[in-house]
C-alpha cells in the first residue's frame, strides 16, 4: 500500500481509540459522581505504527489484503485497575456492552505466560460511523493492575532491545519480578477496603476544600476582603488536619454569609 492509502486505512482505527477512551473514561467519571468506587484507574489507547503492522503481517504470514480482517490488535487499549479484582469488574462492564461485539478472550492472570506476563485479553469488533457508512474494526483490550503495567512495560522494553531474545539471566530476574509484582498486588487486596475508604476520604476532603475557595474568592471579588481574609486564615488551619465535619461547617458558614450580601 502507498503511504496516503495507509492514512486512509488507520482512519477507522484511530476513531475507534478515541471513542472508546472516552466511553471508558466516562464510566469512571459517572461512577465517581455517583460516589461509587470505580474499578477502572485510568485508560490509555494507541493505533499500531505501520512499521510495526507490517512486522507483524510479516512474521505471521497475513497477507496485505487480510490485515483488517486478521490483525486483531492495530487499535489497542489499555484499562488500568488498581486491584486484581478489579479486573473481573473490568471484564464484565465490556461484556455488557451492546456497542461492541466480543470475538474472544485470553485470560494472562489465571494462565500466567512462562515469561510472568499476566493481563487480560479481550479481542471485540467495533462499529465505527464514517462518513460513506459503517466500518467494523478489531480492538484489543489489555485489562491489568498498574504493576502488571509497570512489568509489562519493562518487558516490552528488554524485548525490544534484545529483538525478543532476552538473555537466559535477565529472563530469570524479570520472572522473579513478576512473581514480585503479583504478590504486591495480592498484599494491597488485603488492605483494599482501607485504601478505598482513605481514597475516599481525600476526595470528599478536597470537594468541600474546592467549594470552600470558590466561595471565597466570590466574596472578594464581592469587595467582602474582610470575610474573605477571615475564611482563608479559617481555611488554611484545617487543610492539614482538619475533620470532614469541620469543613463542612466552614462550608456553612461561607455559604450564609455569601447569601447575606446576594440580598
Amino acid at each position: 500500500m502507498a503511504i496516503i492509502e495507509w492514512k486512509k486505512f488507520l482512519i477507522p482505527y484511530e476513531q475507534a481509540v478515541e471513542e472508546l477512551k472516552v466511553k471508558f473514561r466516562s464510566i469512571r467519571r459517572e461512577l465517581r459522581r455517583k460516589n461509587e468506587y470505580s474499578p477502572i484507574e485510568f485508560v490509555t489507547g494507541r493505533v499500531k505504527e505501520v512499521s510495526s503492522i507490517l512486522e507483524k503481517a510479516n512474521k505471521f504470514n497475513i497477507p496485505i489484503d487480510r490485515i483488517h480482517f486478521e490483525m486483531e490488535d492495530i487499535a489497542g487499549l489499555r484499562v488500568m485497575c488498581q486491584f486484581v479484582d478489579d479486573i473481573d469488574k473490568v471484564v464484565d462492564l465490556i461484556r455488557q456492552r451492546k456497542d461492541m461485539q466480543i470475538i474472544y478472550e485470553k485470560d494472562y492472570v489465571t494462565n500466567v505466560k512462562p515469561s510472568g506476563y499476566r493481563s487480560y485479553h479481550m479481542i471485540i469488533k467495533y462499529p465505527v460511523y464514517m462518513a460513506d457508512g459503517i466500518t467494523e474494526v478489531l480492538a484489543e483490550f489489555q485489562i491489568r493492575t498498574l504493576a502488571m503495567n509497570f512489568w509489562a512495560t519493562v518487558e516490552h522494553s528488554l524485548n525490544y532491545k534484545y529483538k525478543h531474545n532476552i538473555p537466559s539471566d535477565v529472563r530469570g530476574k524479570l520472572k522473579n519480578a513478576a512473581d514480585a509484582a503479583f504478590q504486591l498486588d495480592q498484599q494491597m487486596l488485603t488492605i483494599k477496603d482501607e485504601i478505598k475508604d482513605a481514597q475516599k476520604l481525600f476526595e470528599v476532603k478536597s470537594s468541600l476544600v474546592t467549594n470552600i475557595m470558590e466561595n471565597i474568592l466570590t466574596l472578594s471579588s464581592l469587595g467582602k476582603i474582610a470575610e474573605a481574609s477571615r475564611f482563608t486564615e479559617q481555611l488554611n488551619k484545617l487543610l492539614e488536619v482538619g475533620e470532614v465535619f469541620e469543613l463542612t461547617s466552614l462550608l456553612e458558614a461561607t455559604k450564609r454569609v455569601l447569601e447575606r450580601y446576594k440580598l
